[in-house]
Parts: C-alpha cells; structure tokens; sequence
C-alpha cells in the first residue's frame, strides 16, 4: 500500500483521542444487570474471623432484593463491601483479546464469545473457618450454565480474603460491588491525571506512561513519530488496589490484566483476564489505619539513607570535565549536593528522540576517565555518585570503544527473552531496538545481579535508576514457560527485588539506593525509591507538571510511601507543530514544588540543549541553591516521616484527605498536598500565576513566610500570593516540625 501523510495521520489521530493504551471491546453481551436467583434458606449471617458475612433478604417497596453484605464485628453499621441488592455479582465470559503494541504501550482489543450473567446461589456454608458460598451462571436464555464457587477466609484480623473461580470454557471474569453517588475513588497506584477515579474506567497493565497522555498536540506528535502518545490512564505502576471516600478497599493479588469500571454510580465492576479472581477486603477507622492493612500485604519501604536527604541529587551529562565545571558553578553558588547522577556513564548515543545511552552496563572509560577517583574524590566532600541500568540490553558492536557486549554474552547463555521462533525478541525503542532479559530464568537473574555488584556497586555507584520493568510483550516466550500475559505486570516487582538483592548480597542493603518508576502491587517491599517516569516539559494536567503532585498522592494511597519527580520534566519536543522546551519559569517552579519532597533531584531532560537548565543563567542558580537549602533544612522532620513509612506504610508526600477525611472538600482537593500531617503545600503549577489558591481544614495554621496565624473554625480558601519564590506553605500552630523547620530558615538567613 502507498503510504502517504494522510494514511499515517488518521490512525495517528485516532490513537490520540482514543488512547495508545486501551482496552477495547466488541460484545453484544452486556456484563451484569441481571436478577440474582436464591432459595429462601440460604438467608443469614455468618461470622468469619473478625468479618461478619451476610446474605439479606430486604423489601424496597416495588420488588424484593437480596445482597451480601460484609462487614467487621468492630464496627457492624460500616458496610466494607456490598453487592447491588437485587442483582447478579458475579458473572463470567469466554473471550479472546488481541494485543498490540509499540515501545511498551500496548492496545488491548477484547472480543466476548460468550456471557454468563444470571447467578443463582445455591448453597452457602462453613467449613472449618472459611465460608463457601457456591452456585450457578447462566447465558442470557439460559440454555447453558456453568459453576462457579466464592470462598471467604481470614486473613488477619483486619483483611478478609476472598477467592472466585468459575468453570471452564470461561476466561473472564467479573465481580460487582454497590457503590454511591459521591463516593470517591483514590489509589490504584500511579495515576496522573486523576486523583479521583469514581467516573472512569480505568484498565490495570503496566505500560509505558506514554508521551502527552492525551494532551495536544504531544499526544498526536508522539503517535505519529513512534506510536507512543499514551492514554489518561496509561501508567508504569498502576496497581489492582483502591481506597474510598466511605473507607471501604480492596485489592486484587492477581497478575493478569484487570479492569475497574466506576462509570456509573450504584456499581463498580471489576473484571480479570482469567476464570480465577483472588483478592482482599480490609477493615480500617481511617484512611491510615487502611494503609496500613494494606502494606501488611503490599510491603513497606525501607528507611533512606541519610546522604541522599543532605541535599540535591543532581542529573548531569557530558563526562568527567563537564561533571567538574558544573559542580564548580554550583559550589560557588552554595548548592548543598547530595549525589550526582550521571545516568551516561555507559555512554550516549544520539536518537530521533535526543540523548539517548547505550544500553551496556559497562564504564565508558572515554566519557568519564578516572571514574573510581572521581567516586573517592567527592565522597570525601560527603557527595555520591548515581549511574542507571535497566533490563534491556543493546548490540554494541557499532560503539567504538565496548569492551564486553552485554547483548551477545546473554543471548548466547540463553538469558534474554524470546520470540515463537526462538529468536532473541527485540523491541523497538526509538531508533534502534533492544532485548530485554527473562527475570524467569534463575541464571540470567544471577548474571545481571553480578553486573550491578561488579559494573554499579563496584565502580563506586551509591545508587542508580533501575529504570523500565514494564515493557515484558503479550507475546513473548519466557524459559520457565510461564505465560507472559500474567508475568507482564509481574516483571516489574522481580526487576525491582534483583536490584535490592543486589545491594543487600554487597553488603549495602541500608546504605544504596536505586529508583524505579515501573511497578505492581509488591514493588513497595522491593524498592528503595520511587520516582513517576518521563513527565512532558508543561504545565499540563495528564503529563506535565500537575502530574508530578497526582502521582505522589495516588500513588501514596498504594503503598508507594517514597516517591519524588524529575525536576523540570523530562520529555523535550522539537516539532515543526510545536515544541515542547523547558522554560525558565517552569523549572523554577517545579524546583520549589521538589523541595517540599522526598528527594529533590534533577534531569536535563532528552534534549539538555533545548531546555533551561539549573545552570542556565545566575538567578536560575540562585533560585535552585535557595531551595536546596530550604529542602536540606526540614530533613530530620523527612527522616521522622521515612522512618514512620517504614513502619506503617504511610506515605511523605499525602493528600490532605488522609488526616481530614470527614471534610467533604478535602476529598475534592486536586493540587496540594501535605508533607506529612505537619505542613500544607500548595505549589504554583500554571504559568504567569502569582497568587494560588489554598484550602485549610478546620485548625490553626501559620503562613511559612511571614509567621502569620490563621485561626478557622471551619475549613476555609484562602488566595495566596505566591510570586516565584514562595510557594504557599503553612504550618499547623504547635508543630515542632514546624516551628524547628522556620527557626532553621531564620538562621540560613532564608527568612528574617
């Protein structure tokens, strides 16, 4: 076929309002609806563990219903879970999706053979400290039925587990819950765009986040370029897992691709790629007490060391001469630095996208001469050095100066993934393709472990970006025979406990860090930091400078207690339609926005030379070594908050909904946030703006800047003024952290 401009630009097009990352069904079957079917004497209450499970019967008025109910003998007038009275909650299919997909944004087309939607409970019974509730489902004429079984078991005392399994030919399955009009939504791991769900649906399957989200014309210039424009839900680590405005959560443990459909206002409706649905109910008094159920199971993050919080990590490129002329501009301006990261330490190639690595986890001996001086050098001025990895490795035999090709070792050992043809897959990246290794093979495990600890750890590295885990193909063909379409969310929770098992077996396992931006439900346990990805240079709300706040606080609510943003963005765009380029203003403001989390770090971006930098120009430079003494200044309130998330789960970074939960417009906040129950943050994300406004619950509250006491005895808005320089930022009246943080500013000279 003759390709012409016009051919590439209306798939481009609907790719961009429809999403690079969907899922799309073609069914004449719809999910759910249908009357529930029971015999009179399955009627009751049944108390397992500390959960009481009960199916009731009640009269509305225009016809009888019947639902379960779930609910903690704590507390029995708080539903935890419900079925919509009168109607079916579980149903099933037989479908067969078709995957697409392009540099790890993937497209997932779902056609329904069959539905099974008309439920009947049949029996509901104890057996020893379960309750099995079993029954039937039916076609829409009933001609055809299939089992299905729900088991209830204790847990804990506050997590109820729950297992659903049909019949075969099924492979889909799907669960409704009651919901309200008005009930919020939050969770669901890294979500950028939205905090609040209820509305969407919102499918779970780790992907590239995507370049633009859905923001124009980013979103239709990545598509046309690289098919890699991303939808409002496409995310690196988006997670089966929910908390609500009413304190009900659940999560699922399942790997396989999920969907949850909050469109309408009476149900939620969950569904999974599989006939198996197995997942947990929690019992919480508050949104922390939720949390904290939920990492028993998640895991938590372990305490940062104390280096990476002293100051700055700041992302450079260039080499040894450039890494020393830049630090001398910064020592000179009093920057305090904790590390630098220089994630071109393998070398760097240039792309269509811009700077790009070569992905050979070697030294480039040429780019950084002295590299292991250069280590011993700083550290003796108490700064580290960061490098970068990920799992895909690259043929480098057109690099000039390789000494080992990572590529060829590992395919000819066996350690990379493959095709059908047995071939090493590789995937397209930007101009050149990559393989990506099997984490199912226990061999090429060890081999890439001993990368880190010989090439990162031995070089002299404190930490790196563990970056990707989320690029595994529907297709591929994995050594263990596992099926990639239920590892595919799994990888990234295994690429992230190599790396950690990589510092601990060094003998670092309080002392390294590495960050990642892939995830799933466990990688908290994993992990030692987070970061959210590759954010658009802008200010807009699905992939720019807003989603650095959305990220933080969704991901919060999921366990991803330590979590931080590339300062500036890093996506950069030179296009005829429109370019997308750091501006000044910008970077000051997403300075000021890092320096109020967990770790404030820098990137140059993919085309360093079209951004401003930190460096660009003398005020630029005063304004960032300004805020990395404001960020320095409030560590040990930010070890005392490290140290509580590794304890309860409980994240930095949260939205205010976590400590004011019964405040109607608290659960409406999008935009600020609080850095622990201490200090509330409302950073200026819009460009030309100089006043902001902020929302105070009910208390007293000081004004950072000027000391000022505000005294409400509801909450209230307040419009800020909030030039370049001083974000608003309160206090509450009687904080230690507080007051110790302000006292600190007034002796920096930061504050009078």
């Amino acid at each position: 076929m003759h390709i012409t401009p016009r051919t590439l630009l209306i798939p481009a097009l609907a790719a961009s309002f429809l999403g690079a990352y969907a899922l799309r069904r073609r069914s004449r079957y719809k999910v759910g609806g249908a009357p529930i079917q029971l015999p009179e004497d399955v009627f009751g209450s049944y108390r397992v563990g500390d959960f009481v499970i009960t199916l009731k019967d009640r009269q509305d008025g225009s016809r009888r219903g019947a639902s379960l109910q779930i609910t903690h003998h704590s507390r029995p007038e708080r539903i935890l879970w419900q079925s919509v009275p009168g109607e079916s909650f579980v149903a099933a299919a037989r479908g067969r999706e078709s995957v697409s997909g392009a540099r790890a944004h993937y497209s997932i087309h779902d056609r329904l053979e069959v539905m099974y939607a008309h439920q009947t409970i049949d029996r509901l019974e104890m057996s020893g400290s379960a309750l099995i509730l079993a029954g039937r489902i039916g076609d829409k004429n009933l001609s055809r039925e299939i089992g299905y079984r729900i088991t209830f078991s204790p847990e804990t005392s506050r997590r109820l587990r729950f297992t659903v399994e049909v019949d075969e030919p099924c492979n889909r399955l799907y669960l409704t819950c009651a919901s309200e009009a008005g009930e919020r939504f939050f969770g669901f791991g890294t979500q950028y765009s939205y905090f609040d769900l209820k509305g969407k649906r919102l499918p779970i399957f780790i992907g590239e986040q995507g370049v633009g989200r859905g923001a124009q014309p980013a979103t239709l210039l990545a598509n046309l370029r690289y098919g890699a424009g991303g939808s409002w839900h496409s995310s690196y680590a988006c997670v089966p897992h929910y908390m609500t405005s009413k304190l009900r959560s659940m999560f699922l443990e399942n790997y396989e691709h999920s969907v949850f459909d909050m469109r309408e206002d009476a149900r939620v409706r969950i569904e999974i790629f599989s006939r198996r649905m197995a997942g947990q109910i929690l019992s919480g008094d508050s949104p922390a007490e939720l949390i904290e159920v939920y990492t028993e199971f998640s895991g938590r993050m372990r305490p940062l060391p104390g280096w990476i919080l002293d100051g700055a990590v700041v992302g450079l490129q260039g080499g040894t001469r450039r890494l020393l002329e830049i630090k001398e501009k910064l020592d000179a301006s009093g920057v305090p630095v904790a590390a630098f990261w220089l994630q071109d330490w393998v070398g760097q190639r240039t792309t269509s996208f811009g700077k790009q690595l070569w992905w050979n986890w070697e030294l480039d001996e040429e780019r950084y001469p002295g590299w292991k001086m250069l280590s011993e050098r700083l550290e003796q001025e108490g700064i580290r050095l960061m490098a970068y990895i990920n799992p895909f490795l690259v043929d480098v035999s057109e690099k000039k100066n390789y000494r080992r090709n990572m590529f060829e070792e590992a395919r000819s050992k066996g350690y990379l993934v493959t095709n059908r043809s047995g071939e090493p897959y590789m995937v397209r990246i930007t101009d050149f393709s990559a393989a990506l290794l099997d984490l199912t093979d226990r061999r090429a495990r060890e081999w890439i472990k001993d990368v880190i600890k010989e090439n990162l750890i031995g070089g002299g590295a404190s930490g790196w970006m563990a970056d990707f885990g989320e690029g595994l193909p529907y297709d591929a063909v994995l050594s263990s025979g596992e099926s990639p379409a239920s590892y595919h969310n799994r990888y990234a929770e295994e690429w992230a406990r190599i790396n950690r098992e990589a510092i601990q077996e060094s003998g670092l396992g309080g002392e390294a860090v590495f960050f990642g931006r892939s995830g799933y439900t466990r990688s908290p346990g994993q992990s030692t930091l987070f970061w959210l990805g590759d954010q658009l240079v802008s200010w807009d709300r699905h992939d720019g400078i807003k989603t650095a706040v959305t990220g933080m606080l969704s991901s919060g609510i999921s366990g991803y207690s330590l979590t931080h943003s590339d300062t500036g963005g890093y996506t950069t765009i030179t296009s005829p339609i429109r370019n997308y380029h750091r501006s000044r203003e910008l970077l000051l403001r997403w300075i000021e926005l890092s320096a109020f989390t967990t770790v404030l770090r820098t990137h140059e971006g993919n085309q360093p030379e079209a951004n401003h930098q930190i460096y660009s120009d003398d005020e630029t430079l005063h304004h960032f070594a300004r805020f990395a003494r404001i960020y320095r200044a409030w560590k040990p309130y930010r070890e005392e908050l490290i140290e509580e998330a590794s304890r309860t789960g409980m994240p930095v970074i949260r939205h205010p909904f976590l400590h004011y939960w019964h405040d109607p417009e608290v659960q409406k906040l999008e935009y600020q946030f609080m850095v622990g129950s201490e200090f509330m943050v409302a950073p200026v994300l819009d460009p030309g703006r100089k006043t902001v406004k902020v929302y105070l619950p009910a208390g007293e509250w000081v004004y950072l800047w000027s000391g000022a006491e505000h005294d409400f005895h509801e909450g209230a808005w307040l419009t800020v003024d909030a030039p370049i320089g001083h974000p608003a930022v309160f206090y509450r009246v009687g904080s230690e952290a507080g007051s110790r943080f302000r006292e600190e500013l007034v002796e920096l000279g930061i504050l009078e």
